[in-house]
């Protein structure tokens, strides 16, 4: 196999969808998914490794990181980079159709909750959404590497991808990876109804509307108790400030 011949774009952008749904420290040769996407496009699996790297010196989580690949990053693993950074939806679908061409199976994490998107649906009727959503729960989930960004909870059965800015609010916002935060079901329904949000310093803070005497201990340990620590922030993909500010104004009940 040939791995220095000049990389074509219906190469970079399987390797960036991967790059997007495997947790940030499996990305190595060894990882099988890696090694089955190398075999599919005739490169070695150390190429596909470093190619994800590459990606990942764009990501603004890594930017004050040493990430290795960054010296070897091309204006063409750049030029991929910003096109779905604009547009993420484009490339969960064109990724899905490049997959699918290769005969890769992706490989899913034991999941069997789909996230509030499941309000709608007519939409859920469609193949296209279901691949959107596919890709955000599992961009978000792989970078929170399968654990609530509130209680450290690591049951992936237990987890959404919640939406930042909610998905019926702003279709561009739908699958990008930074409008997303990994939680548990308790904490997700908390965050999409406004009784948790997220300070600009990561800080979880609380509503007065669920501030109760007497409260169960499920709700002083998992809600009131939150208040003022901090979430775990993951390894790419930080949730996006912008976003997080739209929630603590439209969405937070103070």
């Amino acid at each position: 196999m040939k791995s220095s011949r000049i990389w074509k774009r219906d190469e970079l952008i399987p390797a960036l969808d991967l790059y997007c749904r495997i947790p940030f420290g499996k990305i190595h040769s060894t990882n099988p998914q890696i090694v089955d996407l190398a075999k599919k496009l005739g490169r070695t699996a150390a190429a596909v490794s470093m190619k994800m790297c590459n990606f990942a010196s764009f990501d603004p989580t890594h930017k004050k990181r040493n990430i290795q690949g960054l010296k070897h990053a091309g204006k063409q693993d750049r030029e991929v980079w910003d096109e779905f950074c604009l547009n993420w939806e484009s490339l969960a679908l064109a990724s899905q159709q490049i997959i699918e061409s290769l005969g890769i199976t992706i490989t899913k994490y034991p999941d069997e909750f789909e996230y509030d998107a499941l309000k709608e649906t007519e939409m859920l009727r469609t193949q296209k959404v279901r691949i959107i959503q596919r890709f955000f729960r599992e961009a978000v989930l792989s970078s929170y590497n399968y654990q609530c960004s509130v209680c450290s909870l690591s049951l992936p059965v237990l987890l959404n991808a919640s939406h930042i800015i909610p998905w019926s609010k702003d279709k561009s916002q739908r699958a990008n990876p930074r409008n997303g935060i990994s939680m548990c079901a308790l904490h997700d329904r908390a965050f999409d109804r406004g009784f948790i949000t997220v300070q600009e310093d990561f800080k979880i803070a609380v509503s007065r509307e669920i501030k109760t005497p007497n409260a169960s201990k499920l709700h002083r340990v998992g809600l009131l108790e939150i208040e003022g620590e901090k979430i775990n922030l993951p390894d790419r993909f930080g949730p996006d400030p912008i976003a997080l500010a739209y929630h603590r104004e439209k969405i937070f009940l103070q």
